[in-house]
């Protein structure tokens, strides 16, 4: 690739809802190669902390009522418990093709300040992010339901020191599908220090 079709697959990267997806399958081949991008992403002390687990076709339906049902659960016993949240939990998930659940699982020897290997987990995800792109696949980390539940975290093979960082929806986005993105100048974002 050139600096300027980088440059381009970077600022034409789009969080894309499932509202947006067309139905369609995305293959298989295509998610394994954004989960090997994904193994990619820098990592302190090589502690590769991220995990992933793959939903799709019964999988999704697995996922909705895990999550549906857990909120269910948790919400109902706080006294906090929406219909609507839990419908929106149940249903969404068979919008997509696949979800990837998005774990971090913490270095045993906690050699690494945790934010570190946050910030590792985020920079795979971004691989990800680029590579759906890449191929012309929606995507979209969401960080809602279950996913700061403490009791989710076995469902998803972590740990009480491990975190479960969202949801990676994916699925082929609707052709009439457009989005313009917009950020503020980074000029007003950095300052250079040359003295």
């Amino acid at each position: 690739m050139t600096p300027e079709q980088i440059n381009a697959l970077i600022k034409n990267r789009r969080s894309i809802y499932p509202q947006h997806y067309t139905g369609q399958r995305v293959d298989d081949a295509i998610i394994e190669q954004m989960l090997e991008n994904a193994n990619w992403a820098p990592t302190h002390k090589f502690t590769e902390p991220w995990r992933f687990k793959v939903f799709t076709q019964a999988g999704l339906a697995r996922l909705a009522s895990f999550q549906s049902e857990l909120y269910k659960k948790v919400s109902t016993a706080k006294g906090s418990f929406d219909e609507l949240k839990y419908e929106k939990l149940a249903t969404k998930p068979l919008q997509a093709s696949h979800i990837i659940a998005i774990g971090m699982k913490r270095d045993a020897s906690k050699r690494i300040p945790e934010v570190e290997e946050i910030e590792a987990v985020a920079c795979a995800v971004q691989n990800m992010y680029l590579t759906a792109t890449a191929y012309g696949v929606g995507c979209y980390w969401g960080s809602g339901g279950v996913t700061y539940m403490e009791e989710a975290k076995p469902f998803f093979d972590l740990r009480p020191d491990d975190k479960l960082l969202g949801f990676l929806y994916i699925g082929m986005p609707s052709p009439d599908f457009k989005t313009k993105g917009f950020r503020k100048s980074i000029k007003d974002k950095v300052s250079w220090v040359i003295e």
